[in-house]
């Protein structure tokens, strides 16, 4: 499918095949930008009748010039792509092909991102492997429904989806959070074999059991909170 401009913020929209209308899914990248493998998601939640669309946070820029100014905003609450999620969202749900419900989706820093939107008039989010903060049930007070995916062996440790569990939990907020035996940080992304080395050793290779089962999970969560449009 072709990219798309939304708020001088450029993007990859991926379109299921038929007429729908379908809910819509906000794509947030990782750290590494608007990539082969975040366009593939986005292409995945299409194939399975979802209309997504992936902005990228960075306008085209080099991941190394944005990723340090995109992270202090997620840190933050507040900037530029915060607004581009949110414009993102309203793009979709105004779309005739579109139910008008929506959904959000992140990975890595994207999954960061995904949390703090949780709240953000989403129906639901999906947070793969992103940051929880300390503060996590006054941050997602009033969230969606929130599915998360997080290996065991990240370097970040475990305590971000045990704080997520737990502050979920005290929230009454609908949520299937799963900790993932042998897969890392990034498992759900495949990287180019160039960087299989440092992925490896960064415990960033791909995972395609865990990967597979986290796609269950969230497909069944979204089919529930959002619908579908098959």
């Amino acid at each position: 499918m072709p990219d798309v401009i939304v708020q001088n913020h450029p993007g990859y929209l991926a379109v299921p095949a038929g007429a729908g209308p379908w809910p819509g899914v906000v794509v947030i990248h990782e750290a590494f930008g608007l990539n082969a493998d975040i366009r593939g998601q986005a292409d995945h939640l299409a194939a399975e009748g979802y209309l997504a669309l992936a902005p990228d946070l960075y306008r085209g820029k080099s991941w190394l010039r944005c990723i340090r100014g995109v992270f202090r905003e997620m840190h933050a609450g507040q900037g530029p792509s915060f607004e581009a999620i949110e414009a993102a969202r309203e793009w979709l749900a105004a779309r005739e092909d579109c139910t008008g419900r929506t959904g959000v989706i992140g990975f890595c820093m994207g999954g960061g991102f995904a949390l703090l939107c949780a709240p953000r008039k989403f129906s639901a989010a999906s947070v793969n492997y992103g940051e929880v903060p300390a503060d996590a049930v006054r941050v997602l007070a009033g969230s969606c429904p929130i599915v998360g995916s997080y290996g065991a062996k990240d370097l970040m440790g475990q305590a971000h989806p045990r704080r997520l569990e737990a502050a979920l939990t005290a929230l009454d907020v609908p949520h299937d959070v799963k900790i993932y035996p042998g897969a890392g940080h990034g498992f759900m992304s495949r990287r180019p074999a160039s960087l299989a080395p440092l992925a490896a050793l960064a415990r960033l290779d791909f995972k395609p059991e865990a990967a597979q089962d986290a796609w269950r999970r969230i497909l069944a969560f979204f089919g529930e909170y959002l619908g579908s449009g098959d």
